[in-house]
C-alpha cells in the first residue's frame, strides 16, 4: 500500500489558477458549487450554458458571466467539463473539441469520458481532473463555512508540464485545501466511485433502507416508526462514522446495539453479498456497466425513468416527506433549493 500524501493549502502556488482564465461548462450541482467558489477566491471564471436555458439564468442571477459553450471555450485557458457524463461525449464533439487549441487545459471531476473513451482530446491539450468528493452543493455551503470538502486530483495527459500543479491550485480555490487534497489516477477514481455509489452510498444504501422498511411495515409495525428506526437515525450514526470511524460509533452506541451490529451484521452482509459486489465491479473494470449506461440513456431512459419513477412513490418517500415536514430539521437551512441551485 502506498503510502498517504495529502496536501494543503501551505503545500500549493494557490496563485497558480488567478493566472488563467476558467470556462465552467454547466451549472447544476458541481458547477454552481465550484464556480462560485472559484469567483469567491479571486479566479477568472466564465460560464458556457445554453444562453436563456433554466441553468442559464440561474447563473445570471448571481451576477455570473455566461455564454455559449463554444464562445466560453475559445477564451478560456482551462476548460472545466461539469455537465452530466451521459451528454457530455455529443457536447464535447458539437461544441468544446472544435474549439480547442494546443495548450489548453481540459478538466474533468470524474473520469468517466476519459477513461471508458467517449473522449478523445487532441495532441497537445491538457487533460486533467478535480474531483470533490461531495455534491455541488456540498462543495459550496463548506467554503461558505470557512472550510471545504476533500478533493482528488489526477493528471490524465500533461503536455505543459504544470498540470499537477494546476489541478492543485484548483482545488485549492475551491476550498479543498483547507480539508485536504489526495493524487490518483483517472481509471481508479472512475471505478472506485461508480463501485461506491452502487454498492453502499446509493444504491446498497437505499436498498437497505427500503427493504428494511419494508420488513417491519410488512410485519405490522408502524410506517412512522419504521422510517425513524431505518432511515432517520441512519444520519446520526453515519455521522459517528465520518468522525471517528466504525468504532467511535461502536463506543458511542449501547453494549446491546454494538453485540448485535457484529453478531447479525455479518449475517446480512455475507459472502453472497461480497460475491454480487465482486460481479458488480468486474462489470465497471470492463466497461459494460459503462455501455449499459451510455445505451440507456441514448435510447431514451425508459427504464431508468421506470425505477426512478417506481423509487419516487415507494412508501417510505410519503412516510418520510410528512416526517421530516412535521420536523424542524427537515425544511431549515437545506443545501439544495431547485430554483436558485
Amino acid at each position: 500500500m502506498s503510502e498517504l500524501k495529502i496536501y494543503l493549502d501551505k503545500d500549493i502556488n494557490k496563485d497558480l489558477i488567478k493566472t488563467k482564465k476558467i470556462a465552467v461548462i454547466g451549472f447544476g450541482s458541481q458547477g454552481y458549487g465550484q464556480g462560485l467558489n472559484l469567483k469567491d477566491s479571486g479566479c477568472d471564471v466564465i460560464f458556457g450554458l445554453r444562453q436563456g436555458g433554466a441553468s442559464d439564468i440561474k447563473a445570471k442571477d448571481y451576477g455570473l458571466t455566461t455564454m455559449p459553450v463554444a464562445e466560453a471555450v475559445k477564451q478560456a485557458d482551462i476548460v472545466q467539463i461539469l455537465i452530466p457524463d451521459e451528454i457530455q461525449a455529443q457536447v464535447y464533439k458539437d461544441e468544446i473539441q472544435p474549439n480547442l487549441r494546443e495548450g489548453q487545459y481540459l478538466m474533468f471531476s470524474h473520469g468517466f469520458n476519459i477513461h471508458y473513451g467517449f473522449i478523445n482530446p487532441p495532441e497537445g491539450v491538457n487533460v486533467i481532473m478535480v474531483a470533490p468528493k461531495a455534491p455541488g452543493h456540498t462543495v459550496r455551503s463548506e467554503y461558505k463555512a470557512g472550510r471545504g470538502v476533500p478533493s482528488l486530483v489526477a493528471v490524465y495527459k500533461d503536455c505543459a508540464g504544470d498540470s499537477r500543479e494546476l489541478a492543485l491550485s484548483y482545488a485549492s480555490a475551491i476550498g479543498s485545501g483547507r480539508t485536504g487534497i489526495i493524487e490518483t489516477t483517472f481509471k481508479e477514481e472512475t471505478e472506485t466511485d461508480l463501485f461506491g455509489e452502487q454498492v453502499v452510498l446509493c444504491g446498497g444504501c437505499s436498498a437497505l433502507i427500503k427493504t428494511a422498511f419494508d420488513t417491519l411495515v410488512e410485519a405490522g409495525y408502524s410506517p412512522y416508526m419504521a422510517y425513524f428506526e431505518v432511515c432517520h437515525e441512519l444520519k446520526l450514526i453515519v455521522d459517528l462514522i465520518y468522525q471517528g470511524g466504525v468504532e467511535d460509533m461502536h463506543y458511542s452506541i449501547s453494549n446491546n446495539a454494538e453485540y448485535g451490529d457484529l453478531t447479525r451484521g455479518g449475517k446480512l452482509i455475507n459472502s453472497g453479498v461480497k460475491e454480487e459486489m465482486k460481479k458488480i465491479l468486474a462489470d465497471i473494470q470492463s466497461g459494460k456497466y459503462a455501455k449499459e449506461f451510455m445505451d440507456e440513456m441514448s435510447s431514451g431512459a425508459k427504464n431508468f425513468n421506470a425505477l426512478r419513477k417506481a423509487s419516487k412513490e415507494h412508501l417510505i418517500e410519503k412516510i418520510g416527506s410528512e416526517i421530516r415536514s412535521s420536523f424542524q430539521w427537515g425544511t431549515k437551512d437545506k443545501l439544495v433549493n431547485r430554483d436558485k441551485n
